[in-house]
Formats: structure tokens, sequence, C-alpha cells
């Protein structure tokens, strides 16, 4: 199978409307070609005229290991060009920006989920096209977490950097697919291509990520495949007191980490909850000391999520549902627990509000945990006809 970057190098004719054209790059470490070459080395060894290059959150090296750091604009050593950043003073590409080039190629590695930032910077900048009269092409690449949609809804004025539109969290889209979805939900008149894949199979082995690709980690705490599966869940920990493992090696691998909860009371009550929200991989605790962020040089008692190896179920594994669970497990068993960072963590260029209810779209998940009364069954209520709506929304935007 090819990318969207190895179909445009090897045919000609996807280039040929890029003659006599200024070239702008949207990239990251994980863009690169099936023999590892990056993108932007790529497409000027191929004669494309790449005038400038930008980069999204962690900038085009992925050199910023903490979430929510700033990248600055420079200038690309090699090729002499600038290189933007989207991370930085701007979000969304100012006009000089946009003058730098006629048609942008946007060739970011997404991990499917709407949270990751990724997501917003393309929404951005097809919205800047349009005002400029400029072209997007998106260079598509795989969905790791592949098909399966998970979540709520994004209610109305809940929108934000980590939440571009009424999507759910786990959208089951490629980004070349979202794209073609924000053109037609906002009604934009862009010029707007996608430059395929050639037999990506979401639901052949992999499940999402073919077998023969290896794993570059497209931001610094997105370390492998296990990793983008768990990530529709195990991200919600940014709004929470609870470890997420960044500073260890396995970050966003686990439903949680600190060194004032059992685990093993976790998972037994996790059991007790809903045990059918636990079903396609494995659960292992475990202990990790935190080389910086959250509880940094503190022992933690985890939680390991497996949705790997043997241990995993495509079809059964919901990562939102369990993250939601192991923090109803913790609820029950430590009502008093400060469980949610509060107002005074400025979550994303968001003000006065909760970062979990940024995370989730709304608070309805934090309002659940938080319900002594509630039940599994009433989580359920509210996702399950958000996540029909969803599908059926986007049925025929699918191009795999």
């Amino acid at each position: 199978m090819k990318f969207g970057i190895d179909r445009l190098l090897a045919e000609p004719e996807l280039r040929k409307p890029l003659e006599g054209k200024r070239v702008a790059l949207v990239a990251h470490p994980a863009s690169v070609t099936a023999d590892l070459t990056h993108s932007l080395d790529a497409l000027i060894a191929a004669g494309v005229n790449v005038t400038s290059a930008f980069g999204p959150q962690h900038g085009l090296k992925g050199d910023k290991q903490d979430n929510m750091v700033e990248t600055v604009d420079e200038t690309d050593p090699v090729y002499g060009i600038p290189v933007f950043s989207l991370y930085g003073e701007v979000r969304r590409p100012s006009g000089q920006m946009m003058s730098s080039a006629d048609v942008f190629l946007f060739d970011l590695q997404d991990l499917g989920c709407r949270i990751y930032t990724f997501v917003t910077t393309l929404l951005y900048l097809l919205e800047e096209a349009e005002k400029h009269g400029k072209s997007v092409w998106v260079l598509d690449r795989p969905n790791p977490a592949g098909r399966p949609v998970e979540g709520t809804l994004l209610q109305p004025g809940q929108e934000s950097f980590v939440g571009a539109a009424a999507m759910p969290m786990r959208h089951g889209l490629t980004l070349g697919e979202m794209g073609q979805w924000f053109v037609r939900h906002f009604n934009l008149d862009v010029d707007y291509r996608v430059i395929s894949m050639h037999h990506w199979l979401p639901e052949g082995p992999g499940f999402g990520w073919p077998e023969n690709r290896i794993w570059i980690n497209p931001s610094p705490n997105a370390a492998n495949l296990n990793m983008a599966r768990a990530y529709a869940g195990t991200v919600m920990l940014e709004g929470a007191t609870l470890s997420e493992g960044r500073g260890t090696t396995r970050p966003l691998e686990v439903l949680f980490g600190a060194p004032d909860v059992d685990a093993k009371a976790v998972l037994a009550k996790m059991h007790q909850i809903a045990p059918e929200w636990m079903a396609g991989c494995a659960l292992r605790d475990c202990w990790f000391e935190p080389t910086f962020h959250k509880h940094a040089g503190t022992l933690c008692n985890a939680l390991m999520i497996h949705a790997e190896g043997p241990f995993y179920d495509h079809n059964a594994f919901r990562p939102w549902r369990l993250q939601a669970l192991a923090f109803k497990a913790i609820r029950a068993l430590y009502p008093h627990y400060p469980l949610w960072r509060g107002t005074d963590f400025k979550y994303e260029y968001t003000n006065d509000v909760l970062a979990i209810d940024v995370i989730n779209g709304g608070p309805s998940l934090r309002e659940w945990v938080d319900d002594n009364g509630a039940k599994p069954s009433d989580l359920e209520a509210l996702a399950v006809p958000d996540e029909a709506s969803w599908r059926e929304t986007v049925a025929d935007l699918l191009l795999y």
C-alpha cells in the first residue's frame, strides 16, 4: 500500500498541477515516505517548488516534549525557507503566512482522536485558504485507531483548539476524510483535494496501521500503536490530577498513575461496575516514578493498558468508556479524591473552564463520574445516539 506522500512522489500526473506554483508543506517528524525520507526533503528532491513549511503543535521537528509548549518561527537551515509555527504566537495561519504559497500540502500523521490538535489545525488552514484563495491538499495517512467511533459529540459552544466541531472523541476518519467533512459542515468554498492512499485496509491486518510500516512518533508522547489505540481514553487524564504517565517511557498508555490510589482495588471495582467496558485489552497493575510532570519523583501505582498482541480485540476495545470507568471506580473508592484539575489550570488556550470538560466537549462525562447514582447505562444513553449519528453523517465521505 502507499500513503498519500508516496503516491504524489511516484505519480507525475498527481504532481502536474503543482508546476509553476509555490508550495507550502505542513509537516512533523512522522511526515516521512516509505523509505523514511522526510516529506520536505523528498518533495524538494522531486522538483516541487517548496517555498515555506509549517509546524503544528510540538513543531516541525517534534522537539517540544511537554504538552502546551509553544514553538517559534524559524528559517530552515538547509533550504533557507521560512518555517512557520502553528502553535506559537498564532494557531491560525496569518495572512502573511498564507501569502508564502499557492498550494498547501498537509501531511500530518493523526491519531484518530478529536482532541489531537492536528485536526483543528486542518480546519483553521482550510478556513484561511478560503479567505485567501489558496488550495489545500491533504496527503492522506492511516488512522491508526481504525474505523471504530466512540464518545459523545462536542456540544455547541464548547469549541476549542482541542475541539474543532461537533464530532465524537474517536472519530474513525482519516484526515483526508475529515477535511471533506469540514468543507461540507462549514460550507467552505475552498479548492480542496485529497491525495488518497492506495490499498489502505482499515479492517485488515493492523486494524488501521499497516503492518509493513514502522511507527514514528507524530508527537513526542505518541510512542507506539498501543498509545494510539488507547489515546481516545487516556487523553482525558490531562484534565485530571492523576498522572497519564508523562515523564515515563510509556505515556498515555495507563488509565491512571498516583501515589495515593490502589490500582488493584480500582481494577476490582471496575469489574464490579461495568466489566463489559473492559473488553478488548489486558489491564495490568504496575508502578512508575515520573521524572517530570505530575507526581514527579514520586512512586505511583498505575493500571497499564495493553491493546496489543493477543490481548487486542479491535471491535471490542472501547478506550473512552474504559477511561470513564476508571474514573468512576476511583470516585467510588475515594469519594473525596480531588480528581479534576481546577479552573486555574489553563488548558489549551481556554479560560475559566475545567480541563476535563474542554477535553470532552462538555460536562456530561464529568457529571456522570461525580454522580454517585449514575449507572453505566446512563452514559451509554448519552453516547450511543451520538455515535450512531456520527456514523450516519460521515458514511458517504469514507474513501476506503
